[in-house]
């Protein structure tokens, strides 16, 4: 009989080991098992694991979750946060009612979960998402689950705000230090009061405000929005108002995390770096400070500084002078209600949503601003809804405040004014546009038909010359200068502000002649393109850019204001870029190193959205055909535009290449079979985009690159660290160690991904801005085309030796940005 007990007793003794191992590697703990400190629960993809652990120097036990497959333990979910075990005691059980429960050693409950209701049969699981869930083990309706109480992590799937029903609030709060994860001193909220806005706060003080959902994103975070990768989506009811962030890419490996630190930052795991990511941050720069600037103020982001609104004044002036800036500003001329104007501003993170109503229909935006005028509380207005033709009204009431520039805004602000402010700027006032409408036109015009016989006399001269040389013109007929309905500006007004074209205004010359700069009467400053007199090119140039870019509108092209065109003189007038090009800034030994690594990855991504516009999202298909360093124009904050549209060509229907018998372009940027047979696409600026990235990240130009003992041009120098899969080391030295290694490396694959040898082995552009802004998986580059430097010298001396009978002699045109 002893024997047969001790036989029993070893049998149970095997049977527990084995329902703990079995527990241990399942998702799902029953009433019948638990979980104990050296073991752990992993979701069912394996994405997930549920165990103990001690973070950082500490040695409390707690009880988390955390990636499973990733190296370096990221705990993303802390149960006992707030009551720590001290020693590897600790058991997690689920009871019967539905309740799970984390024990201590003397079986005391130190941590455990509430319920609705009770269940016969419960459960516990970890899922694949991170969640872990109580149940019932017949169904998916969940008592009970750990989305709804997140710790410092917020995971795709999880929803921050208020569930109305039960009163339970979603937030997310820092830890308090890296070794203990009890609640610390920052949270990040969904703020349903007057209109829903993401808060970080500091305690009860705000310390960051995202802005209002505007139905595409929050106001303060425009580039933030839904993609291919992940949907955004803000939920209203009586019952609920929850921010939730759903991934579509399962590859992508996302959280967003509110530091001990008080930064609220989102991180995507690098596969490639084997590192977490910060791609956006709540706090960049002391303008996200939360009302910086004080009421009727905002915060410049390209100065870092405070400015009153226009129309508005500061309401101390030797606080504001002294950089004293929370008393805030005041409105030049005090409201009456009745007869009161409203001010568009745009590109500005929208006020504090705290004090507004909304008004959800369809109205007309006249219909915003009727309302908001009748009520004389209200002091702004904005669309409530952004997408497609808008929807609604948000209504503000009171002082206006923490507002900050954007480099980018989706929506525009309407501010409420005196009357008396109407005649200062583009105050709303319907009869006064109409006039200005009619008086512009009447002018325009007459101007249109002195542009037309000047015009038509240049070309006339120009078509003999074209006759002789055996090179086609396409006709330029008044009805084309028509379409081009660009504003015309006479000579005497262009004299008047260049000063009439001192060199000390000249910033610089291209192959098409000077550049200079000057000043409307307004006060607008401009730059003028004038064409030379001597010049064997230039007319089919400048005629190209009236036709074209009058077209075009665009964040990321160089806005053209108008033209020139009196007896000899031809000229295009362009918005004036006071950062000049980029070329003159990257290159430079001292300037570069104001170009910091964020910025240098804004201008890729500016530009590659400028050029994705000019291929698929324009009027019309455009082919640059000379794009380059040069010819990337910088405005007061650094924004990228793309300018020079005199080579470029236009396609329509499906149309997608072309061949030509006059190649033109500059070396080091041009496609091996633009160069070699004057065949171009839209793969054909996506090569020269491609270079432009390689000499973003490295700070050297293409041509003229050396290398010691090699021959090596930008391109093939880059391949080679690629294929060494040691890409990081052809990061300009000028940056040190301050950049994103992970954006460093994805932008060196992207751009070899575009100066590939093939043209079918190139991605289009929307391909590439894809790849540049989410973290996917890239396809391997293979050689790039002209990879040495002696690639371009064999095209240079075929088209030399065969100039008087190829077709594909090549002229390169040496125009500097402005």
């Amino acid at each position: 009989m002893e024997e047969c007990r001790k036989t029993l007793s070893s049998f149970v003794l095997i049977c527990s080991l084995l329902i703990r191992t079995i527990s241990g590697a399942n998702d799902t703990i029953n009433l019948s098992e638990s979980i104990r400190d050296d073991e752990t629960l992993v979701s069912s993809g394996g994405m997930f694991a549920l165990g103990f652990f001690s973070p950082g120097t500490s040695t409390n036990r707690y009880l988390g979750i955390w990636y499973n497959q990733i190296p370096n333990q990221t705990v993303v979910w802390v149960a006992n946060r707030e009551a720590p075990l001290t020693n590897k005691t600790g058991v997690l059980t689920v009871t019967e009612p539905g309740i799970l429960s984390l024990l201590n050693e003397t079986n005391s409950s130190i941590w455990s979960t509430n319920r609705s209701r009770s269940v016969q049969n419960p459960t516990a699981q970890l899922l694949d998402s991170g969640n872990l869930v109580v149940k019932d083990a017949d169904n998916d309706d969940y008592l009970w689950q750990s989305f709804d109480y997140p710790c410092d992590t917020f995971l795709t799937g999880m929803s921050l705000g208020w569930n109305y029903t039960s009163g339970v609030e979603s937030y997310i709060s820092s830890w308090r230090s890296d070794s203990d994860p009890a609640p610390g001193r920052y949270s990040a909220h969904l703020d349903p009061t007057g209109y829903p806005q993401l808060l970080v706060k500091e305690g009860d003080t705000i310390k960051n405000r995202l802005g209002p959902w505007n139905g595409v994103s929050l106001s303060g975070a425009p580039d933030l929005i839904s993609n291919s990768v992940y949907n955004i989506s803000i939920e209203m009811s009586n019952d609920v108002v929850k921010y939730r962030v759903d991934t579509l890419d399962p590859s992508v490996i996302w959280r967003t995390v509110v530091t001990s630190d008080g930064i609220s930052s989102r991180r995507i795991w690098s596969t490639q770096a084997h590192v977490w990511t910060a791609y956006t941050r709540t706090i960049t720069d002391s303008c996200d400070i939360y009302n910086s600037c004080g009421p009727n103020g905002y915060c410049d982001g390209n100065s870092v500084s405070c400015r009153c609104l226009d129309r508005f004044e500061p309401r101390n002036k030797q606080s504001w002078d002294r950089a004293e800036w929370w008393g805030g500003c005041v409105r030049r001329a005090d409201l009456n209600c009745s007869d009161d104007v409203f001010l568009s501003y745009s590109k500005i993170k929208l006020p504090d949503a705290r004090n507004s109503t909304i008004r959800d229909e369809n109205i007309l935006l006249q219909e915003c601003e009727a309302e908001c005028k009748r009520n004389c509380s209200c002091t702004a207005y904005t669309r409530l809804d952004i997408r497609g033709e808008g929807r609604g009204c948000l209504f503000y009431y009171g002082e206006l405040i923490d507002i900050r520039t954007l480099i980018t805004g989706w929506q525009n602000l309407y501010i409420r004014l005196a009357s008396s402010e109407s005649a200062a700027g583009e105050v709303s006032d319907n009869n006064g546009r109409k006039r200005a409408i009619i008086i512009s036109s009447l002018t325009s015009i007459m101007g249109l038909i002195l542009v037309c016989l000047s015009l038509y006399l240049i070309i006339k001269r120009k078509r003999k010359e074209a006759i002789a040389t055996h090179e086609a013109v396409e006709p330029f007929s008044e009805n084309r200068v028509k379409e081009a309905e660009l504003p015309i500006f006479s000579f005497s007004t262009i004299l008047k502000a260049t000063e009439h074209f001192p060199s000390k205004n000249k910033l610089g010359e291209g192959g098409c002649g000077p550049v200079y700069r000057g000043k409307l009467e307004d006060g607008q400053e401009i730059a003028v393109k004038r064409l030379s007199k001597t010049s064997t090119q230039g007319v089919d140039e400048l005629k190209n850019e009236v036709l074209l870019i009058a077209k075009l509108q665009h964040r990321n092209l160089v806005r053209t204001l108008g033209f020139c065109a009196e007896g000899e003189e031809s000229m295009l007038i362009y918005e004036y870029m006071p950062n000049h090009s980029l070329d003159l800034i990257l290159f430079d030994q001292t300037k570069r190193m104001s170009l910091d690594w964020r910025k240098r990855f804004h201008i890729i991504n500016g530009i590659a959205k400028g050029l994705l516009y000019l291929h698929q999202d324009s009027r019309l298909r455009i082919i640059h055909r000379d794009l380059k360093a040069s010819n990337i124009l910088l405005d007061a904050d650094m924004n990228p535009k793309i300018s020079d549209f005199g080579l470029a060509r236009s396609f329509g229907g499906n149309e997608t290449e072309a061949r030509t018998r006059r190649v033109v372009g500059t070396y080091g940027y041009m496609a091996p079979e633009y160069a070699a047979d004057g065949l171009f696409s839209i793969k054909s600026d996506v090569f020269s985009f491609g270079v432009l990235v390689l000499e973003i990240v490295s700070g050297k130009r293409n041509r003229g690159f050396f290398v010691k003992d090699d021959n090596l041009n930008l391109l093939g120098h880059a391949w080679r660290h690629y294929k060494q899969g040691d890409s990081i080391k052809l990061v300009d030295p000028a940056l040190g160690e301050a950049f994103d290694a992970a954006q460093v490396v994805r932008s060196i694959n992207v751009g070899l991904l575009c100066v590939q040898n093939y043209v079918e082995d190139r991605p289009n552009m929307s391909a590439v801005v894809f790849m540049l802004g989410n973290e996917v998986a890239l396809p391997q580059a293979k050689q790039p085309g002209f990879m040495a430097e002696r690639d371009l010298l064999a095209y240079r001396r075929y088209s030399s030796s065969n100039a008087t009978n190829s077709q594909n002699q090549i002229t390169i045109t040496m125009a500097e940005g402005r």
